[in-house]
């Protein structure tokens, strides 16, 4: 069995129809259901936050991005040098 668990419930998550510590058979269908949980998140969430899926051990764990990263978070930056 295979547990999807999202490490930190923000406000949106909440508010969402996304569950959590869903446990799921197959490992592939696991991760397909964790990636579309975290496509979800990334596009319909309030954006303050991005998230990953981190494999551990049997489960798919969704963690924020650190957005510190790389300093620019996918195109929300005003100045870009060419």
């Amino acid at each position: 069995m295979h547990k999807i668990i999202v490490e930190k419930e923000c406000g949106c998550f909440k508010k969402s129809d996304l569950v959590n510590n869903q446990t799921i058979e197959s490992k592939d269908d696991a991760l397909l259901s964790g990636m579309n949980m975290v496509n979800t998140m990334n596009s319909e969430f309030c954006r303050k936050h991005s998230f990953k899926l981190q494999e551990v051990g049997d489960d798919f764990v969704i963690a924020f991005e650190e957005s510190t990263s790389n300093g620019c978070c996918g195109g929300g930056c005003g100045s870009h040098h060419h």
